[in-house]
């Protein structure tokens, strides 16, 4: 499967319904890095949860043994801004994978707006610092169905706001369903803001 190579630095997003396979495609794209693949993940540990402890030992299996991974939990930002500066002098600087931009903002549901905004600021922020391309996963919403509940309303209208704001700092994105993805810088066009 040919797939144009990854810039060597700059943010690629893959979104995607749940189940659709954007992070079997996010796995797919590292796999074509020459250096190291540190695979960041947002979620709750293992453990936590019997069906989310099935899903986390699934990803676990499929990955290569050589890739590092770090459960940031809710400190996605933090962990990126704290990350060891050597990585920027490596010749070839690693990869990131962020697995999922969804399950970090439900750490920070209960954050104001002022304060959301400041986390989403402080997130763009350390993600424009790194040295090497990052693939950040990120859950579509809304696709049709109004959240029954105030929390996931909210949480929908969150995530939707901030992958438009990354999507403006995108080299590439992509859009995964039912095991297919699709190239949006490619097929898509910027929808104008709105008035």
């Amino acid at each position: 499967m040919v797939v144009e190579p990854l810039p060597e630095r700059g943010l690629i997003l893959i979104s995607g319904p749940s189940r659709g396979g954007k992070s079997g495609w996010a796995e797919h794209l590292a796999t074509g890095w020459p250096a190291a693949v540190h695979y960041l993940a947002t979620g709750p540990a293992a453990g936590s949860d019997p069906n989310w402890s099935q899903r986390v030992e699934a990803h676990q299996l499929r990955r290569p043994s050589q890739w590092r991974c770090t459960e940031v939990g809710g400190a996605l930002a933090e962990h990126l801004l704290s990350r060891d500066a050597s990585a920027a002098d490596a010749e070839t600087p690693p990869l990131l994978l962020i697995d999922s931009l969804g399950t970090w903002l439900a750490w920070h549901l209960d954050d104001t707006a002022a304060q959301w905004q400041s986390r989403c600021e402080q997130l763009l922020e350390a993600l424009e610092q790194q040295p090497g391309p990052v693939l950040l996963v990120v859950e579509e919403t809304g696709w049709g169905v109004v959240p029954s509940t105030a929390i996931g309303g909210l949480f929908r209208d969150r995530l939707g706001a901030l992958q438009q704001t990354l999507m403006q700092h995108c080299h590439t994105a992509w859009l995964v369903v039912g095991g297919r993805a699709l190239n949006l810088m490619t097929l898509g066009h910027p929808v104008p803001p709105s008035v």
